[in-house]
C-alpha cells in the first residue's frame, strides 16, 4: 500500500467532510450571481434593522451604530451614480490585470516554462510544498503581489513536478494569505498599521501608553515556521491524496512539462536572465542613496522602520509596476532570442491572451465589488463586529480563555469584514482597553487578533482575492467554484487557528518576547 494510499484511508472521514463541502459549495448559484443575490439580501437587512436602535457605540464616530437603509431613495441613487468608480476603484482589479499583462508575455513567449523547468531540475521535490508557501509569507513586503503571482505560479511548480496544480495553489495559498501574520524576518506594512490603532485604542483608558510598530516581531517571525510546518503537512498528507481523483481537464498547452532545455531556450534564458539581473541592479542602485525618491517621507515613517518599506513609500505604491516591467522585459528578450517571438505583434497577442482569460475574473469582481460596498456602506459588518466584542466581554472568562475568545471572534468577524484594520478599528477599541483593565498587555491582545484574522483569510469569499483564486483553480479543473476552494482550505484554516493560538499560549506561558518594546502585562512589568 502506498503512502498517499494509506493516508486518504487514514483520513477517511475528513475526506467525506471536505468532500460534501465541495458539493454543497459547488451546488451554490455561479459566483457572480451569488455576490450579486448576496448584495440584495444585504439591501433587505439594511431595510429590516435601519429603524432599529442599536446599544453598541461605533468608535469610529463615538455614536451609536446605525443601520443605513440601502433601499431608500438617496442610498440607491448613490449607489447608482458610484456603480463605476466603485467597480473600477475594487483594490484587486487593476493590481490583477497590470500584473497579468506582464506575466502574460512571459508565459506567452515560454520564458516561465523554461526558467520554472530549469528550478525543478535542481530543486529536490520533497522540498517543494515548504519553499512555495515561505516564498507566499515572504511575499507580504510587497503588499499584494503575493496573490497574482505566488499562488498561480504555485499551481504551474506543482504541475510541472508531476504533482496535482490545485494542491500548489492551496499551498501557495495557505503562505500567502492563511499566514498574512506572519513575517518572515522582514516586517510587513500591517505591522505600523494595526499597532498604530492598538496605540489609539490603549490611550482611550492610558493616554501614556505608547505601542511600537514592531512589537509583535519575534512572534510573528516565530510564527513562519508554524505556518510553513503546518502548511506542508497538510498538503503532503491531506490535501493532495484527497486530489488524486480530481482530473485536471484544464487547457494544457501552456503548461510546464519536464522536458530538457534545448539549446534555443538555454540561450533565451541566459539572455533574460542576464535582461532581469541588469534591471535589478539598476532599481537596488536607485534605492541606495539616502534620499531616494523611492523612500517615503521621514515625517511619515514610525520610528524603527526601514522608508522603503512602508505603505507610503512609493517602492511600495510600484509593486505591481515592478512585476509588469520584470516579467515583461526578460519575456520579450527570451522571445526573440530563443525565437518564439518574431515581431513586436507577438508580444502584444501575447498580453491579449492574457487578457482573454481574465474575462470571467471581471465579471465576478464587478459583483463582489458592488457586494463589499453595500456591505460596507449599510454598517451590517459593524454591528455583527461590535456584539461579538461586547458579548465576549459580558462573558468574564479566565484570561486565557479570553485571548482563546479574541482569536476566534477575529477569526469569524473576518468572515464579514475583510480589511485588517477595518476589524481592528471596530474590535481593537472595544478589546484592548477592556483587557488594560484584566492587566493584559495592549501587545498580547493585537497578537491574538492577528491570529484569528490570518486563520480564515483562507476560506472567506469576502476576501477580495478570492474570486481570483477560484479562477486560477478553474484554469485547471473546469468545475472548480466557491466549494472547491474552500474545502481545500477548510483544513488549512482549522488547523491554523487551534495551533496558531496554542503557539500564542506557549509564548505567553514561557513569557517569550512579543516583540521590540513589548510585553505581557499592563502595566508592564
Amino acid at each position: 500500500m502506498s503512502d498517499q494510499t494509506a493516508a486518504v484511508e487514514n483520513n477517511g472521514w475528513m475526506n467525506r467532510a471536505l468532500n460534501t463541502i465541495e458539493v454543497v459549495g459547488n451546488k451554490l448559484p455561479d459566483p457572480a450571481v451569488l455576490f450579486a443575490l448576496l448584495m440584495v439580501l444585504v439591501w433587505i437587512l439594511s431595510w429590516l434593522f435601519s429603524g432599529v436602535t442599536f446599544n453598541e457605540l461605533d468608535p469610529r464616530t463615538g455614536e451609536g451604530i446605525q443601520i443605513v437603509n440601502l433601499l431608500s431613495g438617496s442610498a440607491m441613487t448613490e449607489f447608482s451614480a458610484n456603480i463605476v468608480t466603485t467597480f473600477v476603484n475594487f483594490p484587486p482589479l487593476g493590481v490583477v490585470l497590470v500584473a497579468m499583462l506582464g506575466l502574460g508575455v512571459a508565459e506567452y513567449t515560454g520564458f516561465i516554462n523554461a526558467s520554472l523547468r530549469s528550478i525543478l531540475s535542481i530543486t529536490p521535490k520533497m522540498l517543494l510544498t515548504p519553499v512555495l508557501i515561505a516564498v507566499g509569507i515572504l511575499s507580504h513586503v510587497a503588499v499584494d503581489a503575493g496573490y497574482v503571482l505566488v499562488i498561480p505560479l504555485g499551481a504551474v511548480i506543482f504541475y510541472a513536478a508531476g504533482r496535482h496544480p490545485l494542491a500548489g495553489i492551496a499551498a501557495a495559498f495557505a503562505g500567502v494569505s492563511g499566514g498574512f501574520s506572519a513575517t518572515f524576518f522582514v516586517p510587513s506594512s500591517l505591522d505600523p498599521l494595526l499597532a498604530g490603532m492598538t496605540e489609539i485604542s490603549a490611550q482611550i483608558m492610558d493616554p501614556s501608553v505608547t505601542v511600537n510598530s514592531l512589537n509583535n516581531y519575534f512572534f510573528t517571525t516565530a510564527s513562519t515556521f508554524l505556518i510553513v510546518l503546518i502548511g506542508w503537512f497538510l498538503t503532503d498528507k491531506v490535501i493532495e491524496p484527497r486530489l488524486k481523483a480530481t482530473k485536471v481537464d484544464g487547457d494544457t498547452s501552456q503548461m510546464v512539462s519536464m522536458d530538457a532545455l534545448t539549446d534555443q531556450e538555454r540561450k533565451g534564458l541566459r539572455a533574460a536572465s542576464f535582461s532581469m539581473l541588469v534591471m535589478i541592479v539598476l532599481l537596488v542602485l536607485s534605492v541606495l542613496p539616502e534620499n531616494t525618491p523611492w523612500a517615503a517621507s521621514p515625517e511619515n515613517v514610525a520610528e524603527g522602520l526601514n522608508p522603503l518599506l512602508v505603505n507610503t513609500a512609493p517602492l511600495m505604491q510600484s509593486i505591481v509596476t515592478l512585476i509588469f516591467i520584470f516579467f515583461l522585459v526578460p519575456g520579450v528578450v527570451y522571445g526573440y532570442v530563443s525565437g518564439s517571438v518574431q515581431n513586436h505583434r507577438d508580444v502584444i497577442k501575447g498580453m491579449s491572451h492574457a487578457m482573454s482569460g481574465m474575462g470571467y475574473y471581471i465579471v465576478m469582481a464587478f459583483f463582489c465589488a458592488l457586494f463589499i460596498y453595500s456591505f460596507t456602506q449599510s454598517n451590517l459588518g459593524v454591528l455583527l463586529a461590535l456584539k461579538g466584542a461586547n458579548a465576549l466581554k459580558a462573558m468574564g472568562m479566565p484570561l486565557a480563555l479570553t485571548l482563546v475568545g479574541i482569536v476566534f471572534l477575529s477569526g469569524f468577524v473576518n468572515l464579514v469584514v475583510g480589511s485588517a484594520s477595518a476589524k481592528w478599528a471596530l474590535i481593537g477599541a472595544i478589546m484592548v482597553p477592556m483587557l488594560m483593565e484584566l492587566g493584559i498587555s495592549p501587545d498580547l491582545t493585537q497578537a491574538a487578533y492577528r491570529v484569528g484574522d490570518s486563520s480564515t483569510n483562507i476560506i472567506t469569499p469576502l476576501l477580495p482575492y478570492f474570486p481570483l483564486i477560484v479562477v486560477f483553480c478553474q484554469k485547471y479543473v473546469k468545475n472548480s467554484g466557491i466549494g472547491t476552494l474552500v474545502a481545500l482550505m477548510l483544513p488549512f484554516s482549522i488547523a491554523m487557528i487551534v495551533l496558531w493560538t496554542a503557539f500564542l499560549l506557549g509564548f505567553w506561558a514561557l513569557n517569550i518576547p512579543l516583540g521590540f518594546g513589548a510585553s505581557y502585562t499592563y502595566p508592564a512589568g
